[in-house]
Formats: C-alpha cells, sequence, structure tokens
C-alpha cells in the first residue's frame, strides 16, 4: 500500500470535518475561478473588433468550465464527508467515488493547462491585435459602411482608455486616410494636391485623431502638421515629445491582456493546491472508512491508504483495463453475418 496511515474512529471524525470545511473552501474557490473567467471573457469580448481571431478565448472557457465543475465536484464532497460516518449511507458513495476521483483529476489538469496556455498563446495574442488594429486604424473613416460604422467609436475609445495610439505608435495614422471623404471638400487645392500626390489616391496627412492627444500635455493638443516645425511655435518634430499618446494600442492592450493572465497564476495554482488537498483527503477517509466497514467494526482501527498497490503496479492495472475495455468494444468481423464456416458450407 501506498502511504499507509492508521486510523481510530476520532481521527476519522476530525478528518471528516477537516474535510468538509475544506470541501466548502473549494467550492467558494471554484465560484472564484467561475468568476474570473467571466470577467476575463467579458474584457476579451469588449475589444473583440480589434482582434483578429478568438484563440485567446480557450482560456476564459477553461476556467468557466473548470469553475462550475469544482463547485458541483466539492459539494459532493461535502455530502460524502457528511456520510462517511454512517454506515447505512456511505456504501451507495463506493461507486460515485471512483467517478469523483477521476473528474477531480481532470480539473486539476485543466487548471494546470490554464496556467500554460497563458503563457503559450502570447505570441498568438500579439499577432492578433496586430492584424485586428491596423485593420481597425484602416476602417477608421467608414463610420457609414455597414459593419464597420462602430469601428471609429471602438479605435477612440480604446486610445483613451489605454493612453496609446495608432498600432505600434502615432505614426501609424501617417500611413492611412483616416478621414472620410465626405468630409472633404474636393473643390479645395490643398485636397487636390494631397490626393494628387499619393500614388493610390488617398488623403494622407501628418495627422492623428483627437483620441491620440494626452490630456496632461502642458500646451494645447497639435493634431495636424505634426512634421512640420513651422506649423506651430516654438515646436520641434525632432526633440519634442508632442502631445500625443507615445505608446502604441498593441502594447498597451498586451500588457493589459497579460497582466490579467499572469495575475490569474497564484489564484490558480492556490486552487489546485485545495483541489489536491480535497482529492488526497478523500481517498484517505474513503480507504479508512472501508477498511473499518470490512472489518465489521465501524469504532475500530483502519487503515488508510492513496493506491492499494504500487504506483507501478496500479499503473500497469489500468493499463490493463483500458485494453481489456478497447478490444471488448471492437466489433469481431466474424460476427456480422454469417460466420466463416456456415458461408463455406
Amino acid at each position: 500500500m501506498l502511504l499507509k496511515m492508521k486510523f481510530n474512529q476520532q481521527r476519522r471524525v476530525r478528518l471528516a470535518q477537516g474535510l468538509w470545511l475544506l470541501s466548502w473552501l473549494a467550492v467558494m474557490c471554484g465560484a472564484f475561478i467561475f468568476c474570473l473567467g467571466v470577467f476575463l471573457k467579458i474584457e476579451l469580448l469588449r475589444r473583440d473588433e480589434v482582434m483578429d481571431n478568438t484563440e485567446i478565448h480557450v482560456v476564459p472557457n477553461i476556467l468557466m468550465m473548470v469553475g462550475l465543475a469544482s463547485i458541483g465536484t466539492n459539494w459532493a464532497a461535502t455530502r460524502v464527508c457528511q456520510d462517511s460516518l454512517d454506515a447505512s449511507r456511505f456504501p451507495r458513495w463506493k461507486v460515485l467515488l471512483l467517478a469523483w476521483f477521476a473528474v477531480a483529476a481532470m480539473l486539476c489538469c485543466l487548471l494546470i493547462s490554464v496556467v500554460v496556455l497563458s503563457y503559450a498563446l502570447q505570441g498568438r495574442l500579439e499577432e492578433s491585435l496586430k492584424i485586428g488594429l491596423r485593420n481597425g486604424i484602416r476602417f477608421y473613416k467608414d463610420t457609414d459602411v455597414p459593419g464597420r460604422c462602430f469601428q471609429k467609436e471602438t479605435i477612440d475609445h480604446l486610445q483613451m482608455e489605454f493612453r496609446c495610439c495608432g498600432n505600434n505608435n502615432f505614426r501609424d495614422w501617417f500611413e492611412v486616410q483616416w478621414v472620410s471623404g465626405r468630409y472633404l471638400d474636393f473643390t479645395s487645392k490643398d485636397v487636390k494636391d494631397r490626393i494628387r500626390s499619393n500614388v493610390d489616391g488617398r488623403y494622407l496627412l501628418d495627422g492623428v485623431p483627437f483620441s491620440c492627444c494626452n490630456p496632461a500635455s502642458p500646451r494645447p493638443c497639435l493634431q495636424n502638421h505634426l512634421t512640420d516645425n513651422t506649423a506651430h511655435y516654438n515646436y520641434d518634430f525632432q526633440s519634442e515629445e508632442l502631445n500625443l499618446y507615445s505608446r502604441g494600442c498593441r502594447q498597451a492592450l498586451i500588457d493589459y491582456y497579460m497582466g490579467l493572465m499572469n495575475s490569474t497564476g497564484p489564484g490558480v495554482l492556490s486552487v489546485i493546491l485545495i483541489q489536491m488537498s480535497v482529492l488526497l483527503s478523500l481517498r484517505y477517509l474513503q480507504t479508512a472508512v472501508e477498511g473499518a466497514m470490512a472489518l465489521e467494526d465501524p469504532e475500530g482501527d483502519s487503515e488508510g491508504y492513496l493506491l492499494q498497490k504500487g504506483v507501478k503496479e496500479t499503473l500497469e492495472e489500468v493499463k490493463a483495463n483500458v485494453l481489456t475495455m478497447l478490444k471488448f468494444t471492437q466489433v469481431d468481423p466474424t460476427t456480422d453475418g454469417e460466420s466463416p464456416e456456415a458461408a463455406d458450407a
């Protein structure tokens, strides 16, 4: 037996009481994990328009699923603790506990996968934001195009909320026409010259939307002619930090989302430890109570353990059982229709 321990009636009662409290703590942790997943999911959906794919959603989806499963699983553990000292009620849990241990172990594995995925998906998140923000800036002017009419509002709110400008920096706005043609006077010489000077026939200017302006700047917002030193008094494009947000929105969003995911790491690891404690404690309680019942002395001494055999022997036994189940589920071709002997006859 692996990690065998002796239990008398008093120790079994104390184990059941302590495990009951620990299980309710695990229920609250499950609720915390679920709420964490909901919050992260909402934050991702809020800025879904500036993301190119939804692979990152797998993290909150797993958190919500594991949170709900943890609530139900650990609530069942509290019921087992209540029935563990009643010889008439505990036997009904014998078969269900096998499924309980499988689900609890799977929950721990899923929580570990959340921590791993949070770091593994960082590159995908960065690429998704890069493409999504680039398209958002490109379609900024399309306020009267179905499906894109909210892009301007989304980008403006994003830049003001995260104190950022453009995809990589404010110069990204110089490369796209972000002013809608409905607000341009095509009879104006300046507009005609700008459109002619561009091979694509776009109205490009060295300016940015108002949402790029930093309200903490001591001077009024400069949005246009940002590369022309003569257009503004006491202004030097090369040496002055301007009055715009210097950080790009892609980096701002990456820092925000990775900060959220990294902050979930310690919380998730704590929940894993609590879930593992519940799993191991319940295994000791199960084997100790079943041992006492097997001796037909519910108040006598018994032994509790984690595995009835060694780790190697247990793995081999599980492997053999799985292979047997797979063979059982396979269809024998000789049983489908006539047997070979009947066919020859």
